[in-house]
């Protein structure tokens, strides 16, 4: 009596061709001879599975075999995977998402085709006024590139590449194992089926020789670190008639001395007097964009927040400008001369005078209450 197949994979009836797969997937990782040297038992099994999977994947013989099943496949004509060879060019991609190979006849196509140039990598370093306001800079890049006496060939002029005598023009080569017949990839001709027997010149048979150009950035305004830039054809030449890769230009920003940033707004500090600050002023700052005003009403504090709208950054998506958020810090006089000290004191004479506790003053009072429990 037969077994059945969705048994053996451990499936309902219904299950789906990716459900199918995952079990069968399962089953060959646990049963594969490869990981059970010399035990006939899981041989068998592996056997059984694969057999199993090629029924249930295969829409025709699953069908035939829901409706009529063992006798039905036999009077089509199925005789089960056979050999191993069989079984390799059936699910050559089960084997080699398994174990990064293909088996059996199944081998690699050979890569005499054209073939693009890598992508690159160029880091620019900008200043924070170049970032805010975009700038062109030219510069000098060192790459490979076609070679242009081969077109990308490797070989002169003339002249024709050869068949690969190790791979036969296959780009793989093949070895037994035991139960398996591996493939990998050529030595001598690294996959292409063919050799370079008589090399160019110039570029010594690799199609690419070493050039420096000058590549034009243009970087718009409202960049900031880590913005990538994609400059298309401008990277590794190709060989063999392939385009070339194209150039990813990554930016990184300088730091300003006087300005923050945090994405379309600016935020700096602005340094003011003590008497300024207590009495009001009217304060020119300086903006990303150039100069501007703002009113300093009288009493104010070191921390205190302005904002300035449209005085930041340029938006990259076409948002209009962010603002700019202008912080005070008070700044309490240094060096004084005498005349200064008696000014002062004077100042702090009438403001006792007056009742009116300094903010020193009422800081220790709160302390001395709260935390001592004291009047």
């Amino acid at each position: 009596m037969s077994v059945d197949y969705y048994e053996i994979l451990s499936v309902s009836r219904e299950a789906s061709s990716g459900e199918i797969k995952k079990a069968y997937r399962k089953l060959a990782m646990k049963y594969h001879p490869d990981r059970n040297p010399g035990d006939k038992e899981a041989e068998n099994r592996f056997k059984s599975c694969t057999e199993a999977y090629e029924v249930l994947s295969d829409e025709r013989k699953r069908d035939i075999y829901n409706r009529y099943g063992h006798d039905g496949l036999k009077n089509s004509g199925y005789n089960g995977p056979g050999n191993a060879d069989d079984i390799f060019s059936s699910f050559g991609d089960i084997f080699g998402d398994l174990f990064g190979f293909g088996g059996g006849q199944r081998t690699r196509a050979r890569n005499d085709g054209p073939i693009p140039g890598n992508d690159l990598r160029y880091d620019v370093e900008i200043t924070f006024m170049e970032a805010v306001h975009g700038v062109s800079k030219e510069v000098e890049l060192t790459r490979r590139d076609t070679c242009w006496t081969c077109e990308g060939s490797g070989s002169r002029p003339g002249h024709q590449k050869q068949t690969c005598p190790t791979c036969g023009g296959r780009g793989q080569v093949v070895r037994s194992q035991g139960f398996f017949q591996m493939s990998s990839t050529c030595p001598q001709c690294h996959g292409e089926g063919s050799i370079v027997t008589d090399p160019c010149n110039d570029c010594h048979g690799e199609g690419l020789v070493e050039k420096t150009k000058k590549v034009a950035l243009k970087i718009p305004a409202g960049v900031d670190t880590g913005a990538r830039m994609r400059l298309r054809g401008e990277g590794e030449g190709g060989r063999r008639g392939g385009g070339a890769g194209d150039l990813y230009v990554v930016v990184h920003v300088k730091e300003h001395e006087f300005f923050k940033r945090d994405g379309d707004i600016i935020f700096c500090r602005l340094p003011v007097s003590m008497v300024k600050a207590a009495l009001g002023a009217k304060i020119e700052v300086p903006t990303i964009h150039g100069k501007n005003t703002i009113d300093i009403p009288a009493g104010s504090q070191s921390g205190e927040r302005f904002t300035l709208k449209k005085e930041g950054v340029v938006n990259l998506r076409g948002r209009g400008k962010g603002d700019m958020v202008v912080e005070l810090q008070v700044m309490t006089p240094v060096n004084l001369c005498e005349k200064q000290k008696i000014a002062l004191r004077e100042f702090e004479t009438l403001c006792e005078e007056s009742g009116q506790d300094t903010e020193e003053e009422g800081f220790f009072k709160k302390l001395f209450h709260e935390v001592l429990g004291k009047n």
